[in-house]
């Protein structure tokens, strides 16, 4: 395939479906995690569910960078603003995601602290250099897709002295997170939640982007350790169905193997001189809380001590905030696959895209914005 079309091809799609319904075994029920937001979006967008059979179930895990900041480190980004009178550089998403007690960082512009969206990290820089009497702070935030060119804009800073220019590290790490789903001496509810005391996640879709940076191989601890399978798909329908077909085959035969289904961008080692620039700057956090998991061990970066001079954390003393989501919000419980966005009692209610709660109402990788926009309607229609 050459074109991005083909892989939205409707003839080919009902085909992989129809693959897959022979393939699945009558009295056998197959628990499927995609890990990343982007794929949790494709699969609402493109209605991939709707060509599943019964027995196929997909769960939507922690794969949204956005939703899985507690609410803590936003809080903290909101105090640093309007205390130190910083210019606060952050991606568009993160705007409006509730702090605690429901506050914004859009709120804390109305009340005049100087918060400004950008597209990239190279933009915080190019902002730092044209105000050099004011400190830019950059709210880094992503997995593994997203730390390279955090790196490389910190490597600039200190190649250019670039004193007023710091950043506020928030960057997790994927197959950590992998882990504590797969953990088995977690305590309930979260122990084998994904699939609600039926057992644990039979398998496995992989995130991509993540994928093309820290390659394969990462994941090889997921069948080897926990003896589950996992293919990393591509982002488009034949991507997904193709790696749904993949893992129900390796279920009925009893495996448990690391498969690239998106070998046109992915790779067994990854991008090394991406890694090389991230091991360079970042160092392993020892521990770092997230939305609906909690305190997870080596699971996030912090920025080594030879950047402190542009560590925003070091620069400004960015107190550690323990901080409450809305008591109504299921944020947590949908990252972890307990429940389904619409199963949240505030669901397109009082939490919507105009007016969320939680973060998983605001991200373009959410699961409660994915539903939201592509499957709210069907669902009333059918209700």
């Amino acid at each position: 395939m050459k074109y991005l079309d083909e892989f939205r091809d409707g003839r080919l799609a009902q085909g992989l479906a129809a693959r897959i319904q022979r393939e699945i075994e009558p009295d056998r029920r197959y628990a499927l995690m995609e890990f990343c937001g982007g794929h949790t979006h494709a699969i609402c967008r493109h209605g991939i569910e709707d060509l599943l059979p019964a027995e196929v179930r997909l769960i939507h895990g922690p794969g949204c960078p956005v939703c899985v900041l507690p609410s803590g480190r936003l809080q903290a980004a909101i105090d640093l603003v309007e205390r130190e009178r910083v210019i606060l550089c952050s991606y568009g998403d993160l705007l409006r995601v509730p702090g605690a007690q429901g506050d914004t960082l859009l709120k804390a512009k109305a009340r005049g602290a100087d918060v400004r969206m950008v597209y990239s990290v190279s933009d915080a820089l190019e902002i730092a250099r044209a105000h050099p009497d004011r400190p830019v702070v950059f709210f880094a935030i992503g997995f593994e897709t997203t730390t390279p060119p955090t790196a490389v804009v910190l490597r600039q800073a200190r190649r250019e002295k670039l004193g007023n220019f710091s950043v506020y590290c928030n960057h997790v790490l994927t197959p950590p997170a992998l882990r504590a789903l797969l953990a088995t001496d977690l305590p309930p509810p979260f122990q084998a939640a994904a699939t609600r005391g039926t057992g644990l996640v039979d398998g496995f879709i992989g995130p991509a982007h993540v994928s093309t940076i820290i390659g394969t191989r990462a994941y090889e601890f997921v069948a080897t350790e926990y003896r589950r399978p996992l293919v990393i798909a591509g982002f488009e329908p034949l991507d997904v169905l193709q790696s749904i077909l993949m893992l129900v085959r390796q279920i009925n035969a009893g495996e448990a193997r690391v498969e690239n289904e998106y070998t046109r961008a992915v790779g067994p080692e990854g991008n090394r001189k991406a890694q090389q620039w991230m091991d360079e700057v970042f160092e392993v956090h020892p521990s770092f809380e997230w939305r609906g998991l909690g305190e997870l061990p080596n699971s996030a970066l912090a920025i080594r001590p030879a950047f402190a001079d542009w560590d925003a954390e070091r620069r400004f003393a960015v107190p550690t905030i323990k901080a409450s989501d809305h008591k109504a919000c299921a944020c947590g419980e949908v990252l972890r696959g307990i429940k389904r966005p619409e199963e949240c009692k505030v669901f397109a209610s009082a939490c919507t895209p105009d007016h969320p709660l939680g973060s998983c109402m605001v991200s373009a990788e959410g699961a409660c914005a994915a539903h939201y926009h592509y499957g709210r309607f069907r669902q009333a229609v059918t209700a």
